[in-house]
């Protein structure tokens, strides 16, 4: 019985994830508009960021919209087709769940943040036009 589960859910997921895919690009915002000196700096900034994420996870999608929205060329790591980044999430992040954004700080630490909520705010804090970063 597990078995037939197991195998219902992959079929499920093999048939929803070319529309989950195709849902992101259609709806996926256009970038807010900055000058071109304060791009450069969210972009140097995006630079300290990773995002673990499956491709079709329906909050990694959201986060990636979000990424998109305010412009942030943010790399992407899949940890589900990757096991190199996947032994990373697990070790030092402390959990194989995603989404979850790395950070990088000033100090040599990581953050590792895993709420797609969590995500979205610290993104918008840090980087919305007009906030204080």
């Amino acid at each position: 019985m597990r078995i037939i589960v197991r195998y219902f859910f992959r079929a499920v997921r093999l048939i929803l994830t070319p529309f989950m895919l195709l849902s992101e690009k259609l709806t996926t915002p256009k970038a807010i508009a900055r000058s071109e000196e304060e791009q450069r700096a969210a972009e140097q900034a995006a630079t300290k960021l990773a995002l673990y994420q499956y491709r079709a996870c329906p909050f990694c999608i959201k986060v990636r919209k979000e990424m998109a929205r305010l412009g942030l060329p943010v790399e992407k790591r899949d940890a589900l087709k990757n096991p190199i980044y996947r032994k990373e999430l697990q070790q030092q992040g402390g959990k194989i769940k995603v989404p979850c954004l790395k950070i990088d700080q000033e100090n040599g630490q990581a953050l590792w943040l895993y709420e797609s909520e969590q995500i979205k705010a610290w993104l918008q804090q840090r980087f919305e036009p007009g906030s204080v970063a």
